[in-house]
């Protein structure tokens, strides 16, 4: 499952997307945080992509995980973003989009940055 914040235009149209493809998604707003043992802060910086076993990925990971689940290209696609080298340029990518995503299009986004 992909958490992710359901207050941003720009993170709902993207969850939207990938949800399209297979991959399941939630708004972090309508989740217990505590039994999925992350805090608002956490989920307030990142996506997060919680597989069946409970193990959990940040981030770039998170998408990575997430383009997995929807599998076919989108699958390869995922597959590569996970690893080296290409997580390496996906890691900072996904930070600088992360911190700015309340200028993409999908403005309805409630941060205060």
């Amino acid at each position: 499952m992909l958490v992710f914040d359901g207050d941003c235009g720009f993170c709902t149209a993207s969850a939207r997307w990938i949800e399209a493809r297979g991959a399941h998604t939630r708004a972090w707003q309508t989740l217990d945080l505590a039994e999925l043992q992350l805090t608002v802060a956490d989920v307030d910086e990142a996506a997060w992509w919680i597989d069946e076993s409970g193990r959990k990925y940040r981030g770039h990971l998170a998408i990575g995980h997430a383009l997995k689940a929807a599998g076919g290209l989108w699958g390869l696609i995922g597959a590569v973003l996970v690893r080296p080298p290409a997580s390496w340029i996906a890691k900072p990518v996904y930070t600088l989009t992360a911190r700015n995503r309340d200028k993409f299009p999908g403005d309805s986004c409630g941060l205060d940055r």
